[in-house]
């Protein structure tokens, strides 16, 4: 059963497209009609397009890996901000940095930076820096938190990006493609599907349809990390279970060890026992000498 259904797409929305005049003929695979002016989507190719990315970004979250989110656009971020934040993925909602992916070394010395001023302003040492000072680096504070906060948490490269609008966030869709990573996207009518690997044909514009398409996939992450979560359960169960049974069986080997060494100890023991013995019987046994 599919994850979102036709009446769904149509209730939010996702169907309209741009003015004829803006379209991209790339989309012409997707595009269902024309009614007064406008594209309409064709919402069946809509849902196989849903799940397929939602599978994909499943497996990328089951395999402990990040998806990054692009949403900059006013219509956008603080949906996207919401609904990324419950799975723990990075997400960018402010101006795209440039060179986030590219340049990402450099990225990740701003990041730090931000955790260096924590951890200054909960010194001691930051009390006794002027006023002047501490408000100076509480606004660069509050700059870095407001561009990078949501990324802090990245460490490496994404395993893939999940963008809202491609044309808006086409700097975003040119790092990725540069550093060959998967792109997942809504793609209107007015922009190129063959930019993106998981394209998901949609209104990119309405709020409602946006919530929809990045709900759906966030569910998906979500499955995908709690299978995650079910599987390492059970493979330290397993994992447990073998080391018992390992120090169990040398456990077993060390008490059959000392009863053969004690055979062996009392075999050798009669032995020299024995041989004096008989060496004393023998002397007695020989006649006494001859005057």
């Amino acid at each position: 059963m599919s994850r979102v259904n036709f009446e769904q797409l149509l209730e939010a929305g996702c169907h309209f497209g741009h003015l004829k005049r803006k379209w991209n003929p790339a989309m012409a695979q997707y595009i269902f009609m024309e009614k007064n002016g406008i594209h309409i989507i064709d919402l069946n190719k809509t849902v196989v397009k849903i799940e397929e990315a939602a599978n994909a970004a499943k497996q990328i979250a089951k395999s402990g890996r990040k998806i990054l989110f692009v949403a900059t656009k006013k219509q956008a971020k603080d949906t996207v901000a919401e609904l990324v934040k419950e799975t723990g993925m990075p997400y960018v909602t402010e101006r795209w940095p440039g060179g986030m992916l590219t340049n990402f070394f450099t990225i990740r010395k701003a990041v730090k930076k931000m955790t260096d001023i924590d951890k200054l302003i909960e010194s001691q040492q930051f009390e006794n820096i002027s006023k002047r000072e501490r408000l100076q680096i509480q606004r660069e504070r509050a700059k870095l938190e407001k561009n990078l906060g949501s990324i802090s948490d990245l460490t490496r490269l994404p395993a893939a990006v999940f963008v809202v609008d491609v044309l808006k966030e086409h700097i975003a869709v040119a790092e990725a493609r540069r550093l060959n990573i998967p792109i997942f996207a809504i793609v209107d009518t007015n922009s190129n599907p063959k930019l993106i690997d998981f394209p998901i044909p949609a209104n990119d514009d309405a709020s409602k349809s946006v919530a929809l398409i990045v709900g759906t996939i966030c569910e998906a992450i979500k499955e995908g990390i709690e299978e995650r979560k079910l599987s390492k359960e059970i493979y330290e169960e397993v994992e447990v279970d073998e080391t018992t049974r390992a120090v169990v069986e040398e456990d077993h080997d060390d008490e059959d060890i000392p009863k053969e060494t004690g055979k062996t100890k009392r075999t050798k023991l009669s032995d020299e026992e024995d041989g004096p013995r008989r060496r004393r019987t023998n002397v007695r046994k020989n006649p006494p000498a001859k005057k």
